[in-house]
């Protein structure tokens, strides 16, 4: 009888010993998939945070790039004695081209394109201050009478000097990879938001 049942014995342990390989092989599937799915996550959003921010730096150099090209070709006579009170036409228009750029770039201007003064620095500078709807304070510094010496060259040796608009730009950037990081880092204390900062300049025309 024994040597009947033997089979079905040795066949049960088979099946048992394959039962419970089973188990432990699903067992050590889900605890890798919960440990390695916060990571693939934290992977994904820092790449589309760091290239997200990577393309706003390239809109913002855009943006201050058309700003400084719209300032230089404006006069500069209507910037004598105006110190003190409000920006002149050539400047107050410049924050309203800048934030106007942004906001057809997809770009929160942090409400620049709707400013309406600005803090006067110096008889040639005027910095915008705004943060509507933003993680920070987006700056706008405006210099109308910067100047720079051109290298030498055979026509002119010495150089030349040369007035220039300066446009400045500083933008609060959210990150979203600090939301995400506290699934594998809990206690991780990274800023939530940096500060971009991008400026160009052009030969004023008038």
């Amino acid at each position: 009888m024994k040597q009947l049942l033997a089979p079905l014995f040795s066949l049960r342990r088979r099946v048992s010993r394959i039962w419970a390989t089973l188990a432990r092989s699903d067992g050590t599937q889900i605890a890798e998939f919960a440990i390695s799915v916060p990571l693939l996550v934290v992977f994904a959003v820092s790449i589309y945070d760091f290239g997200n921010a990577f393309g706003i730096k390239y809109k913002l150099a855009d943006a201050v790039r058309e700003g400084a090209r719209f300032a230089a070709s404006e006069p500069t006579n209507d910037l004598s004695n105006s110190f003190g009170g409000g920006p002149p036409f050539s400047v107050g228009a410049i924050p309203k081209v800048v934030g106007a750029y942004l906001v057809s770039a997809k770009v929160n201007d942090c409400g620049l394109s709707t400013a309406t003064s600005g803090v006067q620095q110096s008889p040639l500078v005027w910095i915008y201050t705004v943060n509507s709807g933003c993680p920070g304070s987006l700056i706008l510094t405006i210099s109308r009478g910067k100047t720079f010496v051109t290298p030498a060259t055979t026509l002119y040796p010495a150089g030349q000097t040369v007035e220039v608009t300066q446009v400045m730009l500083s933008y609060p950037y959210q990150w979203q990879f600090t939301n995400v990081i506290k699934l594998i880092a809990p206690t991780s204390n990274y800023a939530s938001s940096t500060t971009i900062t991008t400026s160009a300049t052009v030969q004023n025309l008038n």
